[in-house]
């Protein structure tokens, strides 16, 4: 598929998060923000790429009933994975402070699995970026939890605010990933649907 046949499709991207309406947007795509409640919740069992690939899937399924033709939908989940456990958003101050404190000074895998369905395909892939965050003071932490209320993000922090700019010391990977959907996977597994 080409860019200009893409252009043909209706887009229904199935998530809130303003990150990833504004990517899309960036990326050219026309398309219909439409999001279903969906229950979250995964096995203990999986680990790691599988959560969001699982729960991705979970989210398409649920429109199945609006699909037509004409229409593909696009459905994302993104967590953060440190030391051998899962960070999804945060519930509240004292869990997003938690949170930050496990990924200060470390490194972080952050993985998007992103589900693409249209009436007779479906096709699901993952991004995996690994983070590198400094040393994190308590006071760098409560400035940030109070000042941005990181309590939509995975992980309790967006890459590009103000943490970003001071605790990200090295990224391997794709950078869009970290603000919650892999621009140039996206695209190029669209040309491929």
């Amino acid at each position: 598929m080409t860019f200009q046949e893409l252009k043909k499709y209706k887009f229904i991207l199935a998530s809130k998060s303003p990150r990833r309406q504004y990517l899309l947007t960036e990326l050219g795509l026309n398309f219909e923000v439409k999001t279903k409640e969906v229950d979250e919740s995964f096995s203990s069992e999986l680990k790691a790429q599988e959560i969001p690939l699982y729960l991705c899937n979970k989210k398409a399924e649920a429109f199945v009933e609006d699909i037509d033709e004409n229409t593909i939908v696009i459905t994302a989940d993104t967590i953060v994975w440190v030391d051998n456990q899962v960070l999804n958003k945060p519930e509240n101050y004292e869990d997003a402070v938690r949170m930050l404190k496990m990924l200060s000074g470390k490194k972080h895998e952050v993985y998007t699995g992103v589900c693409l369905k249209s009436k007779h395909k479906t096709k699901s892939f993952y991004a995996l970026t690994s983070v590198y965050f400094k040393e994190l003071s308590d006071s760098e932490i409560e400035y940030y939890v109070k000042n941005f209320n990181p309590y939509d993000k995975a992980g309790s922090y967006g890459a590009q605010e103000w943490i970003g700019y001071i605790a990200v010391k090295k990224i391997e990977g794709t950078y869009f990933n970290v603000m919650g959907l892999p621009v140039h996977e996206l695209y190029e597994e669209l040309l491929r649907f």
